[in-house]
């Protein structure tokens, strides 16, 4: 049976940085993070990558430089035996008025349509709270990591039953363990 996962990018598979992630160069897996694609994968997970590029909208990278840092990825993903389905991006910024930039749910909704799927309670692992809103309102279930900009979110959420992990690996690791995910 195929199962997805959905991941943020920036701050869940790669070091995040305030000033973006502007070229190939500047993209760098998290320690662990490629290897939990992969172990994801061997669990019959395709991964899909949800990520927010308002870069693109301020001007500060081009659509081709993200195609360059997305082949990147791809490529690193897969020399650690990993693949990833498919990558969803909203370039806009945050005043657009889009809704397809996360915390509003419209790339959840395009990956469902093209996918044949039901969001439901497929995990979403995120590191900040537009990640967590825009998998609740879609009813998918939204899992908080730490790396990224999560430590700061961790202390914003008190009490709340949204599982909190150290990182891509371990939330990889719970979710593989878990039956609570299939």
């Amino acid at each position: 049976m195929t199962r997805y996962i959905i991941l943020d990018r920036d701050g869940v598979i790669n070091h995040d940085s305030d000033s973006f992630i502007k070229s190939a160069d500047e993209w760098q897996a998290i320690d662990g993070s490629l290897e939990a694609i992969a172990l994801l994968n061997q669990h019959n997970y395709k991964v899909v990558v949800i990520t927010n590029q308002s870069g693109i909208a301020r001007r500060l990278f081009t659509l081709e430089t993200l195609q360059a840092i997305h082949d990147k990825m791809q490529s690193e993903v897969d020399k650690a035996g990993g693949k990833i389905t498919a990558i969803y991006y909203c370039p806009h910024g945050p005043d657009d008025q889009c809704q397809c930039r996360k915390p509003k749910p419209g790339l959840f909704k395009q990956f469902a349509r093209e996918h044949g799927i039901d969001l439901p309670g497929i995990p979403v692992i995120g590191d900040s709270m537009r990640d967590l809103q825009a998998a609740s309102a879609v009813n998918a279930k939204p899992i908080l990591v730490r790396t990224g900009k999560g430590e700061r979110i961790v202390r914003q959420l008190r009490t709340t039953n949204i599982p909190v992990y150290e990182n891509l690996y371990e939330a990889s690791i719970a979710i593989i363990k878990s039956t609570h995910f299939h």
